[in-house]
């Protein structure tokens, strides 16, 4: 399928709004691949009805936007025993969540939704992708710094679904 993604954009549909959370850690190397993707796609011209968000570990920060939100795609990295830079694509309904919260910065997407008080649950999807390393340092690895424009083709992809 060709991508509708162009340096002008392409038609908008203002039935459906669709969000990205690039979500992790910065400060554990490639835990923070969400939030590097983020910031990749905010660079580029993208579809009006498309909001791009750098969450972080802060979903509660995204609730407004969360609330408007008819898809919601995750990007953060993925530890599922494959080669690093493995892209994966998960229905969040598939995704371990945390039975507790151990702090503010906790807060699992799934928790946060129930929060906005959505009557609808949107669609959710996770573009994960297996670390090399998460360690202290804000520099992705080079594997995943190779990764890095299939990683965003991946999230454009869901995004033309």
């Amino acid at each position: 399928m060709a991508s509708r993604w162009s340096s002008k954009g392409r038609e908008s549909d203002p039935e459906v709004k669709t969000l990205v959370l690039g979500i992790g850690n910065l400060l554990l190397g490639d835990e923070g691949v969400g939030v590097h993707t983020a910031r990749a796609l905010q660079r580029a011209t993208r579809p009006e009805e498309v909001v791009i968000l750098e969450v972080g570990t802060a979903f509660l920060e995204a609730l407004p936007e969360l609330e408007q939100a008819d898809r919601i795609i995750i990007v953060d990295a993925m530890q599922a025993d494959h080669a690093p830079g493995t892209i994966y694509r998960v229905p969040f309904d598939d995704c371990v969540k945390p039975e507790i919260i151990a702090s503010l910065h906790g807060f699992d997407l799934s928790r946060v939704l129930y929060m906005a008080g959505r009557i609808t649950t949107p669609e959710v999807i996770v573009i994960g992708v297996e670390p090399a390393r998460i360690d202290w340092g804000t520099e992705l690895s080079p594997v995943i710094r190779e990764a890095m424009p299939a990683i965003i083709e991946a999230v454009r992809a869901e995004i033309d679904r």
